[in-house]
């Protein structure tokens, strides 16, 4: 092994011996970071998975433990220096095994398709890894050393993954690494971003507001051609011809009509469309997600849709009635009102934005209604995103959402996913897996 590698690891080991041995506001940050990860149901459940991620990712006011640990050693050499210095560009990802070297591996990241050299820099690295083959996938954190990288904590292997399977592991890294998404490309976050902005800003423009309420059945239909009009941009966006006929699109992608209509009546997506997102030829770009009504709610009598530009969209069917709750002169006339209450403080997908909008509009009236809820006579409206935060788990800052747009070979691997979850036979189990992975 290399020298350097070596060098790696006991750096590594004397970072990872600094953090649990700190106190002071390291060690209250460490823990906090820790209760963070649980609350999210972050897939780094284990003590050193969870250190190697706060080493990384975490912080202590504005510094990060890397700057504290570069301050507690005066006398640390420059190249160690410049080492742990380099470990910021370090992050989490799904890996596709390439090729097996003699030292190491070359992967490739799925969710960004950059590849890179990366080799195990301790004995138990080496004998975990040593059972990987070309075609396996990785759930590993990597980090730079010189031109390669290094594996920087303990990694998962998952084996050879047939595509349904791989989109569901791809499914599985969106929901627990969510602030790990395509962390070695930050253009590529940018775009996911600026797209929720974009399609808020077309939802204010098809449907006229912010928010909507109609019944599911409505809402259903105008939600399935808001989705064709945004489909229909951004493939005109990525460069896509939209003027060939179905049976020249399926020539072009080698694959036969039917199994084209298959995948389009499956995924709800027009059969042009899911030929054209086959094409290999294509630019690497993003596409908009498939957004649609839950299945529960589209016979549901009344559903409320809001839109922002950072929280994405959201289809609340008791919006309304919350509503009417907030401006009853008694709001446990109301029927339901304790409970309905006690889903929108508990329920993780009424978010701060939805408690924000409701605040602005009713700021007495919610005001009230807590107090006597909590039983906190002096809660004040402004106190309003502390407790929602501190008491009740919610996130102050939106995560990245459904409406966010997709590299083309992710959206591809679904589309592809359902076409062999179709072949099998088995699609009505399997596809739900597969839906669910990308929020669909």
């Amino acid at each position: 092994m290399d020298a350097i590698l070596e060098k790696s690891y006991q750096v590594k080991q004397a970072l990872v011996d600094f953090v649990l041995e700190a106190k002071g506001k390291l060690a209250t940050s460490l823990e906090a970071y820790a209760a963070e990860q649980s609350r999210r149901k972050s897939g780094d459940n284990q003590q050193d998975l969870i250190v190697d991620s706060f080493i990384i990712e975490g912080k202590v006011g504005d510094r990060t433990p890397l700057d504290l640990f570069i301050e507690s050693q005066p006398k640390l050499i420059e190249s160690d220096r410049a080492l742990i210095s380099d470990w910021r560009r370090s992050f989490m990802g799904l890996f596709a095994v390439v090729q097996v070297l003699s030292d190491g591996f070359e992967l490739q990241n799925w969710l960004t398709t950059k590849n890179y050299i990366v080799k195990p820099n301790n004995s138990q690295a080496i004998k975990d890894l040593s059972r990987c083959q070309v075609g396996d996938i990785l759930l590993a954190r990597i980090a730079p050393i010189n031109d390669y990288w290094i594996f920087f904590s303990k990694s998962t292997i998952l084996g050879k993954l047939g595509k349904p399977k791989l989109a569901v592991a791809i499914g599985n890294f969106k929901d627990n690494y969510k602030h790990s998404l395509y962390g070695d490309a930050p253009e590529l976050l940018q775009q996911a971003w600026q797209s929720v902005a974009e399609y808020h800003q077309q939802f204010i423009e098809f449907f006229g507001s912010d928010e909507i309420t109609m019944s599911g059945y409505q809402l259903n239909k105008k939600v399935a051609e808001f989705q064709e009009i945004l489909m229909k941009q951004s493939l005109s966006a990525a460069g896509i011809d939209d003027t060939k006929s179905l049976a020249e699109l399926a020539q072009d992608v080698g694959l036969d009509e039917a199994e084209i209509e298959a995948v389009a009546k499956e995924s709800g997506t027009d059969a042009k469309v899911v030929a054209q997102l086959f094409d290999k030829k294509s630019p690497t770009k993003m596409v908009a997600p498939k957004i649609e009504l839950p299945a529960e709610l589209k016979k549901a009598e009344q559903v409320t849709s809001l839109s922002h530009p950072r929280w994405g969209q959201m289809f609340l069917p008791t919006y309304s009635k919350f509503k009417t709750m907030l401006e009853a002169p008694d709001w446990q006339s109301i029927e339901g009102a304790e409970k309905l209450m006690r889903y929108y403080l508990e329920n993780p997908t009424i978010n701060v934005f939805i408690w924000q909008r409701l605040a602005q509009q009713y700021p007495q009236q919610l005001e009230i209604i807590l107090q006597q809820f909590l039983e906190s006579p002096d809660f004040k409206i402004d106190k309003l995103p502390t407790i929602l935060q501190d008491k009740f788990d919610k996130p102050l800052e939106p995560e990245l959402p459904e409406t966010a747009s997709v590299p083309i070979h992710l959206n591809n691997l679904f589309e592809e996913a359902v076409a062999e979850v179709n072949k099998s036979k088995s699609k009505n189990k399997t596809s739900k897996k597969v839906g669910s992975g990308f929020g669909r």
